[in-house]
């Protein structure tokens, strides 16, 4: 029998404290007990892992061996080891694995198919999830009475000229300047404020005088320089709830912005290194600066503006006018290394901007008149096209194979209460016929999610067709910006590859969805698995 073993701690802390290394221990023993070996790659270990979350390389690990069918069965010492969230622990782990076939045992408490048991599991799985959220809100509340008494420090990782106490990291009475880096942040707001300098200019000038950037960054940007510029710590007053981190919940995405200044809360006071007056006088400059940026220069309409990126450097382009008044999207990477932040100019050529946007709003009309190549690629997206009658069949079989095993066990049953067969060959028997009722259950529970599935995409391709047929109607006569309000809906990238054109749709799948553009859900659209599972990302306060 092919047994895995999984083991878990939240903390560094418990991992040094020899936690991950008792329970392995106690995994060992057990299989030792039941004469099972267990081989070295079947040991999945997360050390200092929360489980509040999925993204842990030992469980991932574990799901995708078990996924390919190699476990025959997992030991773990307990439920809130696998994961601390009941939906998590449940609904997906626990029926993900058990839909393998695979087995899963409990030291602490052996769970069965029994409803007792089942109960008990959900109650210690519903409890794990309340004791996390309870620590948290703990947690919470003594950090913020460790803000309000000014013996915390709110950062994540120590602003660039500063040091702190390495014995006591988090005390704002351990802040110190380091002298170098001081000096060159007083540089940086007198060059900005009083010599007139850009932000890529001030760039330019701290490569050119060999300042080394923060941590591990190759070289000096124009964000992370007006990050820089932005952070009233310099002024010697730290803050707490000044930066709220992008999140997003259920359909409504937030971006990462400053709070109001009403709602920052004053935690400690630092050695300063510029004055009040003259960072005020930097944000003026930023604020003025920020009206006359390229991006808010109207001269010339780019209807694929932000949407069209390099194929062979992977860099986003931009528009460009020359002097003949003939457009271009040009890519970021043929301009100098401090804008592109690469060491090589990129090769590809300027991209007529006339052609493009008229290539692509064409095959935009095409897509919209034709919703039923929507569709098919929806299907395969979703491993197929659909046979609903081939389904149906399937099932059946299924079905009646199910009942066809279930009255062989009956009939099993009446010739060993009638003394045709042993005991020994009655339990062997019944065993073998248990597990193929198992196989056939299970293999019905992922055809009955194919068809679900398969209705769901039914459901979705009509409503495309809906929104497409909406949409049909003022193509002909669509003003440039109704175009551009269209293309940023369903346009997601225009990629260009030396002549090659690439462009990747998002077309709304429910009414819902034609009120958020797909730029608002990039993080969201990298992290598409996640998505898919119902995880909800938090906002974070810095």
């Amino acid at each position: 029998m092919r047994i895995g073993i999984y083991a878990r701690v939240s903390t560094q802390r418990q991992a040094q404290a020899d936690g991950l290394a008792q329970q392995l221990e106690r995994l060992q023993a057990h299989a030792h007990q039941q004469g099972w070996t267990v081989a070295p790659e079947n040991v999945f270990r997360d050390d200092g892992y929360s489980g509040a979350t999925l993204k842990r390389p030992g469980l991932e690990r574990l799901r995708d061996r078990v996924a390919l069918r190699d476990l025959d069965g997992i030991l773990i010492t307990a439920p809130d080891r696998l994961a601390r969230n009941y939906v998590h622990q449940v609904l997906l782990l626990l029926e993900e694995i058990t839909a393998t076939g695979c087995q899963v045992r409990f030291l602490d408490r052996p769970m069965s198919q029994d409803p007792h048991d089942q109960l008990l599991l959900q109650i210690r799985g519903a409890v794990a999830e309340y004791e996390r959220s309870l620590i948290a809100e703990r947690m919470r509340r003594g950090r913020l009475r460790k803000l309000q008494a000014g013996v915390l420090l709110p950062w994540v990782r120590v602003p660039y000229g500063y040091r702190v106490d390495p014995d006591r990291p988090r005390d704002p009475a351990g802040v110190r300047q380091d002298e170098a880096e001081a000096a060159v942040v007083a540089e940086m707001f007198a060059w900005y404020a009083d010599e007139g300098r850009s932000l890529y200019g001030l760039a330019k000038k701290l490569h050119q005088d060999a300042v080394r950037p923060p941590r591990s960054r190759t070289r000096w940007s124009a964000s992370g320089l007006r990050v820089i510029l932005t952070n009233p710590v310099y002024t010697g007053e730290v803050y707490a709830g000044r930066i709220q981190e992008a999140c997003r919940t259920g359909s409504t995405a937030t971006p990462r912005r400053i709070r109001p200044r009403e709602d920052w809360m004053a935690v400690a006071s630092i050695p300063a290194i510029v004055t009040q007056e003259q960072f005020d006088r930097v944000q003026a400059k930023l604020a003025q600066n920020r009206q006359f940026a390229r991006r808010n220069n109207t001269a010339q309409s780019y209807l694929l503006r932000g949407l069209v990126s390099c194929g062979v450097c992977g860099l986003a382009c931009f528009g460009r006018c020359l002097q003949s008044q003939y457009r271009y999207y040009c890519c970021r990477g043929k301009l100098s290394d401090l804008h592109s932040n690469r060491e090589t100019k990129c090769r590809s050529r300027f991209i007529p901007a006339e052609p493009i946007e008229s290539l692509v709003w064409e095959d935009l009309c095409r897509l919209l008149t034709h919703p039923e190549a929507i569709g098919d690629a929806l299907e395969r997206a979703h491993g197929g096209h659909w046979l609903p009658q081939d389904l149906q069949a399937r099932r059946d079989a299924l079905k009646r194979g199910q009942v066809r095993v279930e009255q062989q066990i009956e009939r099993l049953t009446e010739a060993y209460l009638s003394e045709v067969v042993g005991l020994e060959e009655y339990r062997r028997r019944r065993h073998d016929l248990e597990q193929t009722a198992h196989s056939l259950g299970a293999q019905r529970q992922q055809l009955e999610a194919q068809v679900d599935r398969q209705g769901e995409i039914a459901r979705v391709s009509l409503s495309i067709d809906e929104f497409c047929r909406r949409v049909q109607e003022g193509l002909e006569q669509a003003t440039w910006e109704q175009k551009r309000q269209l293309i940023e809906w369903l346009v997601v990238r225009v990629v260009v590859t030396d002549g090659d054109v690439e462009i990747r749709y998002a077309i709304p799948t429910s009414p819902n969805g034609e009120a958020t553009r797909f730029c608002h859900l990039h993080s969201d659209y990298r992290k598409l698995l996640l998505s898919a599972q119902g995880v909800q990302a938090h906002c974070h306060e810095s």
